[in-house]
């Protein structure tokens, strides 16, 4: 039977159910392991370099969960021809949701509320300005999936949406031309591209210097999108009054002065593995990696 081996941690009852009784998974995989591997399922945060493709020569097909594979050589599956399945989709509604909850937990001051009322300090509540997502505008970088949804909820809740996108198709009614336009508009900036060359630390010095002043700033796509430091110098400087991150440039990331500032919230790459959304992605990948093995085409692959 093929041997699947799974590269990181996954939920082993919902991956075989969808790898079914014809094919074996391997969790912890040794190297004799990864030598007869006709299949992998890799986490985020795991690299899959020429190496470690080396280290499976049979291998035919492989996973990613999520969307992203800026950790994975696509030149060597290329040469060799294997497909890198990806789960797009899986997540959609957890990130959108975890960027809505950082809005809003540094829209309504939630940090030093809380701090108020533990320490006893409630005649102090009136220095605490409340914001609103109701008449505010959400600017969204990155108009796929993710940035649908977000857009979507945050009309919901009477936000004017804008979107920047060089590529996704947007409605003219909400489209913004530049991210520079986008960021002059907005209350709130939620970032949601890809990570590629030109995205890489679009958020910088220079476009900050033209971002409305005391705007947030929420990233949950690729930490690499943003600059930590300009983003730290421009929260000091009170050109962003809060900042929200997922994600970082390393995973995990070294510690950081940004990390100290009380209108910083953070989470652990966590916002796309709600437990409903994570099951999703798992499924996803065995059904990807199942399709190849049975001869199929899989629903979804890297381009």
């Amino acid at each position: 039977m093929p041997v699947v081996v799974a590269l990181g941690p996954v939920d082993r009852p919902i991956v075989e159910g969808h790898l079914g009784a014809d094919h074996v998974l391997v969790s912890d995989p040794s190297a004799a392991d990864l030598a007869v591997a006709e299949g992998a399922i890799v986490r985020g945060n795991v690299t899959v370099d020429r190496a470690v493709f080396d280290s499976m020569p049979q291998l035919r097909v492989l996973a990613r969960t999520g969307v992203g594979t800026e950790l994975v050589d696509l030149d060597v599956a290329r040469e060799r021809s294997i497909p890198v399945v990806i789960t797009p989709g899986s997540n959609t509604n957890a990130v959108a949701e975890g960027a809505l909850a950082m809005m809003l937990h540094l829209t309504k001051n939630l940090a030093p509320l809380t701090v108020l009322v533990r320490e006893g300090r409630w005649d102090e509540r009136e220095n605490h300005s409340l914001g609103d997502i109701d008449g505010s505008t959400v600017g969204i970088v990155g108009w796929g999936r993710i940035g649908q949804r977000l857009g979507l909820i945050a009309g919901a809740l009477g936000a004017t949406v804008r979107a920047f996108d060089p590529v996704a198709s947007i409605p003219a009614g909400i489209k913004c031309e530049t991210l520079a336009e986008l960021l002059a508009v907005s209350d709130v900036v939620s970032l949601h591209a890809p990570l590629i060359e030109s995205t890489r630390h679009m958020v910088n010095d220079e476009s900050l210097a033209g971002i409305k002043p005391g705007a947030i700033l929420i990233n949950c796509g690729r930490g690499p999108l943003i600059d930590i430091d300009a983003v730290h110098r421009a929260l000091l400087s009170g050109q962003l009054a809060g900042v929200g991150l997922d994600v970082f440039d390393e995973e995990p990331p070294a510690i950081h002065p940004i990390m100290s500032d009380p209108r910083v919230v953070m989470t652990p790459h966590v916002m796309g593995l709600t437990q409903k959304s994570a099951a999703q992605t798992y499924a996803d990948a065995a059904d990807g990696i199942r399709a190849v093995l049975e001869g199929k085409a899989p629903a979804a692959t890297a381009s």
